[in-house]
């Protein structure tokens, strides 16, 4: 596997490049902001690319937003310290697979880019997808009666089913068989993909 490490912090571009080359054996490359990771993808063509947020030249969401645009074969994961929503909202509408803060450990982010090259979608835990908790209307997606609507809007803020069985006054019960039904219906997999297809569709 190739991954590129794009950071304006040399320390960390040094010290993950180090991690994935001794302990997973894989190639690592960096660049130190998005427009050098633009064209890294166009000399290097790598599989998968660790991001970050805030950098000069052009930030990590714009630089994905371009990427996925020119090579959307290549996965991107946010490796950030901001878990500001709007971060949040914007690189997943940008296209990215996933947004870790660089405090989860080095196994974490190991784990978490293995599963992004089998095709999965990661959050890290300290990240809630909570834009507009108390604020956002319910959407209207074809398919899924107001409940189901509803209950997915609140899956998307990152309520478990429990608080969302509180907010809505029903069982756990039903709420568990309301994101059963969702994700049958939408041809989903797990309350991440969930999140994801509502923050791109809303």
């Amino acid at each position: 596997m190739k991954l590129l490490i794009v950071d304006d912090d040399g320390l960390i571009r040094d010290s993950l490049k180090i991690l994935f080359e001794t302990k997973e054996s894989w190639t690592a490359i960096t660049a130190e902001n998005g427009a050098a990771a633009l064209e890294m993808c166009r000399e290097e063509q790598p599989d998968i690319i660790l991001m970050d947020i805030r950098m000069p030249v052009c930030d990590g969401v714009e630089a994905t937003r371009k990427i996925k645009a020119e090579f959307p074969n290549v996965k991107i994961i946010m490796l950030t310290t901001f878990t500001d929503d709007g971060y949040i909202s914007s690189a997943i509408n940008a296209g990215a697979e996933g947004y870790l803060l660089k405090s989860t450990p080095a196994d974490g982010i190991v784990e978490r880019i293995r599963a992004v090259e089998k095709g999965a979608l990661v959050f890290d835990k300290g990240v809630n997808l909570n834009v507009g908790r108390d604020t956002r209307i319910a959407p209207n997606f074809p398919g899924l009666t107001a409940r189901e609507n509803e209950i997915l809007s609140l899956v998307a803020t990152g309520l478990s089913n429990n608080e969302i069985a509180a907010k809505l006054f029903l069982s756990q019960g039903t709420v568990r068989n309301a994101v059963s039904a969702i994700l049958e219906k939408l041809e989903l997999r797990d309350r991440t993909q969930l999140a994801v297809y509502y923050w791109k569709n809303i």
